[in-house]
């Protein structure tokens, strides 16, 4: 489930609070790493979880008016396409998805308030009166209706974070990445193709590679500090921001421990995260200060790239990568 984007942050948010916090035990480093990982999968199935919650507030909202002592016609006849949902029926029917939700406790019973006021904010939506209007009745349609819940209703939702946060540290910077590999599953359900009930590691060699590249750095974190504050012109080392060394640092140990990996990749993914995770200048100093490092250490062959078009000539970055 998680690339090697979401797997460079993660290792940079266990790096960075282990050396924060004073500690360089690698072992408690890698277990929260692994734990970090595994929340985001966690994640996916909580979300997911809110479709046979709102499915059970909506029906219950429709049983009441249904004995009201005197209902509407539409109160004792209503559409229940909603309730029906072909989508929530088959998360219900999906014994994997349903069995590791259950042992993980990843329901949403404690948040109905949460609930009634998402599905308060559905109904009174334009798609939602559309899907309800419409006279198509397939799969699709309720997929499509799914989807759009998840496009509209929980992108930036003040009122979700507080829940995030409760359960788990980690899941409030997963949201968005969640929420994408979400309506990747939907559409693939809408396709044909079963529900993704996704492995934490994309590849099995994607947990060999952050967990080497948390253990390379941190155990050569002072050397590679060192290093960078060597390297800073008319700079005081005091003056560095923590999370620019950090970034920094760990660009050094993916490219000394991954031959396979490009250098000019390594420096780009640095830099991508520093715009999220450090100072507005962060970028430009992220990026200069790595290359020239990097490049250094490729000129003394302390860095060698392997494979078809990683260097040119054995020494140099080629201009294609």
């Amino acid at each position: 489930m998680l690339n090697r984007r979401l797997l460079r942050i993660k290792a940079f948010k266990v790096l960075f609070s282990t050396r924060q916090d004073g500690a360089a035990a690698l072992e408690p480093a890698r277990k929260e790493l692994l734990l970090s990982c595994e929340k985001t999968v966690d994640l996916y199935y909580f979300l997911l979880n809110v479709c046979g919650s709102l499915k059970q507030v909506a029906y219950d909202k429709i049983e009441a008016a249904r004995h009201k002592f005197h209902p509407t016609e539409a109160e004792r006849n209503p559409n229940m396409k909603f309730v029906d949902n072909r989508f929530f029926a088959a998360l219900e029917e999906n014994a994997g998805f349903q069995k590791y939700s259950s042992r993980k406790g990843l329901v949403w019973g404690e948040y109905d308030i949460f609930v009634k006021k998402l599905l308060a904010s559905v109904t009174a939506s334009d798609y939602y009166r559309e899907y309800m209007d419409s006279p198509e009745d397939s799969f699709k349609a309720d997929c499509m209706l799914v989807r759009r819940i998840f496009e509209e209703e929980f992108e930036d939702n003040e009122s979700l974070c507080p829940i995030l946060e409760e359960l788990s540290l980690y899941w409030i910077d997963d949201v968005n990445y969640v929420l994408n590999n979400i309506l990747y599953s939907i559409d693939n359900m809408i396709d044909g193709r079963p529900l993704i009930l996704p492995d934490v590691f994309i590849k099995d060699e994607d947990r060999d590679f952050v967990l080497k590249l948390l253990e390379v750095s941190l155990l050569h974190y002072d050397e590679y500090f060192q290093l960078v504050c060597d390297s800073l012109d008319n700079w005081d080392s005091d003056r560095l921001v923590s999370t620019d060394a950090t970034l920094i640092v760990m660009g050094i140990a993916e490219a000394v421990a991954f031959d396979n990996i490009p250098a000019k990749v390594t420096i780009n993914e640095y830099v991508e995260i520093s715009k999220y995770y450090s100072t507005v200048n962060s970028r430009v100093f992220v990026n200069g200060l790595l290359d020239k490092i990097i490049q250094a250490k490729i000129a003394s062959g302390e860095i060698v790239k392997t494979g078809r078009g990683l260097l040119d000539g054995g020494q140099r970055v080629s201009k294609e990568q």
